[in-house]
């Protein structure tokens, strides 16, 4: 009998999930069947670079979201510009992990206070797997708490949150318990996906709860996708963008010596090439245009986040 009330209850709560998430297009204010979509650039702070080109292409092109990586030196830059531009979309690319070589970065708590963080040298690990060996999810809340609280108290007030490298999706059900956490703690969505939650274990689909939204998908493009010329990736996800609340995932940065320096290690994996690329289609007209054509709607986090409010 305990069983049949505990299956009860979990249908029930698919129940309320399902009727608050399957109907986001029109909780927005669209019509049912439009096309939604986020067109929103990672990496902000990470460099000089990388900040110009993001906030050009938010003023002028076609991008209308971002996020900020706290730990990393040129976070004074992005704040200042939040401060000065208080209608900003810009949220937190939750950041756990240093991928880059021998440009590095660590935590903003006390590293001896999230010591399961950091190697030998006091860095972050350079990918997820590491990460999610070590990491103590009472540690990892602190950093993410310490992240968040730094930009607010530096003038950007984060529309959202999302994970760098994508290390509190999968490493655990644990840490991506928390990563919700985070959001509902702040007000704010964390960005979750229903092809997402689609791929992964119950373990992960039963973190969520009716106080999370969820997207109908997040789109990205592979190294596989960059070989063969962002243009033709990108036109054929916005010439099949299917109806719901869609987004897209890119990284806007100027191809400057610096970025090819620092990215040189990784060549076709999110390098400087790449995110010059990004920049040069969402900044275009052709841009523009196959947006009008197919009838897409650009939206922002913080319309989406306005549903969290009371």
């Amino acid at each position: 009998m305990r069983y049949l009330s505990v299956f009860a209850c979990l249908l029930f709560s698919l129940s309320v999930f399902s009727q608050k998430s399957g109907n986001l297009v029109e909780r927005l204010g669209y019509p049912a069947g439009s096309k939604l979509l986020i067109i929103h650039s990672d990496d902000l702070a990470v460099s000089h670079a990388e900040n110009q080109a993001s906030m050009e292409a938010m003023e002028t092109g076609s991008v209308r979201s971002a996020s900020v990586m706290v730990p990393c030196p040129w976070l004074p830059e992005v704040a200042d510009y939040a401060r000065k531009h208080p209608g900003h979309d810009m949220g937190l690319h939750l950041t756990l992990t240093s991928e880059w070589w021998p440009y590095k970065w660590g935590p903003v708590a006390p590293r001896g206070q999230v010591s399961s963080l950091v190697d030998s040298n006091g860095y972050f690990y350079h990918n997820c797997a590491a990460f999610g060996m070590k990491a103590k999810p009472e540690e990892v809340e602190r950093e993410l708490r310490a992240q968040i609280e730094k930009s607010k108290a530096m003038g950007l007030e984060p529309t959202h949150f999302d994970s760098h490298m994508g290390c509190l999706f999968y490493s655990s059900p644990e840490l991506f318990s928390i990563y919700l956490k985070m959001g509902r703690m702040y007000g704010v969505p964390s960005m979750v996906s229903h092809d997402f939650l689609d791929a992964v274990s119950e373990d992960f689909r039963k973190a969520v709860t009716d106080r999370d939204i969820v997207v109908d998908r997040v789109i990205t493009a592979s190294p596989e996708d960059y070989t063969k010329g962002m243009e033709q990736y990108y036109l054929q996800v916005l010439g099949h963008l299917q109806p719901g609340v869609n987004v897209l995932l890119i990284h806007t940065a100027y191809e400057t010596d610096d970025m090819r320096r620092m990215t040189e290690g990784f060549p076709g994996a999110w390098d400087a090439g790449w995110r010059q690329a990004d920049y040069n289609f969402f900044s275009s007209d052709l841009c523009k245009k196959v947006l009008k054509d197919q009838n897409i709607q650009l939206i922002t986090w913080k319309q989406i986040g306005n549903l969290l409010k009371p």
